[in-house]
């Protein structure tokens, strides 16, 4: 027989078997054995968790022939077809590779026909996210009322991709990311079942490897396993996952106190040169200094430590750094970690990283300044805070003591006022508005307003207010331009990467197409607008000459209008036209 990975041979057969996800079993054995199995399931979460072989198992405890029972037996005839995929009554499909309407018609019209030796059809449909939209819709209806023979499980790891309408008739089950623990205790079972001694550091550097996933800690093991001799060693494990041993994140910690730069860099440069990566290499760093953490705090919780050890040298290393230095290291790596993301040069921002690391020590410290009556903490951070904090205290007294004269003022001048005063300076990104402008689609900013509110609900709440009465206003196939009312309010959302990055992934979630987000205050897109509107004009002809099969200026500016007429409002441009501008006063 030809030789089968870990991950197929050791999928676990049973309830009992599986690792983790106490929740999903626990629910699904009591309806089991009460008999209270519904219609439709669906079962989500990342890779390699046991959402396919919980449905297996599933399937199994539902036909076999002890039932019920809330373990299937693996020794009737039935358990054992649905074990080796033979049984006619339990069909798994694959939505990835067959994800047309036809081929879920062909199911639905099996549907109605009763189960040939088993109590029930049971259907496992993988991947299901991957089905088209008339897939789902032919769907709908069957799986709303199906009938009493028949049993729906759909699996998928990315569940914002199916429609509100199927998830409404499932009932839904979250599978988390599997603990090192479990993945560190079923990987002790296959080497002990193959009789291969190992060293359970190795087995530690597979299990955070895998990130959670099941499925990817047996193909390593199984991959290292084949690397290795007689006994799996730490080395072996290191070099097939590319991971870095502890020696040398002691050793790189032990630089950054003694603040040997050239060291830090050297020894940077050396695991670039062997192929690390760096995305990867700054995250172990973040494990290695909260181990650290760990360890000042919590020394009696070794069994969380992942890259350090309980062991004397650790310990020493870990008193060597305040926790306020522990704090900033993974504060910087963090952010280093986000700018990585958008970056193909993610080397230079490591060791700019590492330069600010190795620099932390000179900041100013933590200080406790003044009597026990008045404390003020002294850090870098706290210290801008305090600055802006005086800067809106001096703009308040100003205010007040402008009251008497601002009294005195119309509406529009004190409205006017305050957004001078309130406004902080945003530097708008011209350059990338008037690229958008030049191939802004129709099609592409009503995607965007159609997903707008949708998008905006998602956000926590938090998020959603720096949001608060800004719009799209133009967009392209790859970007869209936001427009806020004042300065300060897209100043701030500018500056928010968390908003940016949540914001651009719950729009792709629901358009199907990622868009990058850009802000611009109302007043600059105004200004922005009528340039590129007069530009155009000045070069409409030339622009219509050479096309080159791409969307024309006067197309562009055709939307570009429509969408300053629609802020507009009929009586106001009527008014102005009437009396002038000077003239008219808008009273909300």
């Amino acid at each position: 027989m030809a030789y089968q990975a870990f991950y197929r041979v050791y999928r676990p057969q049973s309830f009992r078997e599986m690792s983790g996800q106490s929740h999903v079993k626990r629910t699904l054995q009591n309806a089991l054995l009460a008999d209270k199995t519904t219609h439709a399931y669906l079962f989500s979460g990342p890779r390699g968790t046991g959402k396919t072989s919980t449905a297996k198992i599933f399937a199994k405890a539902l036909n076999c022939e002890h039932a019920p029972t809330d373990e299937p037996c693996n020794e009737c005839a039935t358990c054992k077809s649905i074990t080796n995929g033979s049984h006619p009554d339990v069909i798994e499909f694959d939505a990835a590779s067959n994800s047309s309407v036809d081929e879920m018609r062909e199911i639905i019209e099996k549907v109605r026909f009763a189960p040939a030796s088993a109590r029930y059809k049971v259907y496992i449909i993988d991947e299901v996210h991957m089905l088209s939209t008339s897939a789902f819709n032919a769907l709908l209806k069957t799986l709303e009322e199906p009938p009493s023979h028949a049993v729906f499980i759909l699996a998928t790891t990315e569940p914002h991709k199916i429609p509100a309408t199927i998830i409404s008739r499932c009932q839904r089950f979250d599978f988390k990311r599997l603990s090192s623990t479990d993945i560190l205790e079923r990987m002790k079972i296959v080497l002990e079942d193959i009789q291969l001694p190992y060293d359970e550091q190795a087995l530690k550097v597979i299990a955070k490897s895998a990130a959670g996933g099941m499925r990817d800690a047996l193909s390593m093991l199984d991959q290292v396993v084949s690397f290795s001799g007689e006994k799996l060693t730490l080395e072996d494990a290191l070099f097939v996952t590319g991971s870095i041993s502890q020696e040398i994140f002691y050793e790189l910690a032990k630089s950054l106190a003694e603040r040997d730069v050239a060291k830090v860099l050297a020894m940077l440069e050396q695991l670039m040169s062997e192929g690390k990566d760096a995305v990867r290499l700054s995250e172990d760093l973040i494990t290695f200094f909260r181990d650290l953490l760990l360890i000042q705090t919590a020394p009696d919780l070794g069994d969380l430590l992942e890259l350090a050890t309980t062991d004397e040298k650790f310990q020493t290393l870990a008193n060597d750094f305040s926790m306020d230095t522990l704090y900033g290291y993974i504060d910087i790596l963090a952010k280093t970690q986000q700018e990585m993301r958008f970056s193909l040069h993610s080397k230079v921002y490591l060791e700019t990283a590492l330069l600010k690391m190795s620099q932390f020590h000179s900041a100013n410290p933590t200080n406790i300044i003044g009597d026990s009556n008045n404390i003020a903490i002294d850090t870098p951070q706290i210290a801008e805070l305090q600055s802006k904090i005086t800067a809106l205290e001096t703009l308040v007294h100003q205010m007040q003591h402008e009251g008497t004269g601002a009294q005195q003022q119309t509406p529009s001048q004190q409205k006017q006022r305050i957004k001078s005063s309130s406004s902080s300076t945003f530097n708008a990104p011209v350059g990338r508005i008037q690229e958008i402008l030049k191939i802004a689609t129709k099609q592409d900013i009503q995607l965007i307003k159609n997903a707008w509110i949708d998008v905006l609900n998602q956000l926590p709440k938090s998020q959603s207010a720096l949001l608060e009465g800004a719009e799209p206003v133009a967009a392209s196939p790859s970007a869209f331009v936001i427009k806020f009312k004042y300065d300060i309010h897209c100043k701030m959302a500018a500056d928010n990467q968390e908003l940016i990055s949540s914001f651009e992934q719950y729009m792709a979630g629901i358009t199907g197409k990622i868009y990058d987000a850009v802000f611009v205050p109302e007043e600059s897109w105004l200004k922005i607008r009528a340039d590129f509107i007069q530009h155009h004009k000045m070069n409409r002809k030339s622009e219509q000459e050479d096309t080159g099969g791409e969307q024309s200026s006067e197309d562009v500016q055709s939307i570009l209008v429509e969408e300053q007429q629609a802020s507009e409002d009929p009586l106001i441009t009527e008014a102005e036209k009437l009396f002038g501008k000077d003239f008219v006063e808008i009273e909300e």
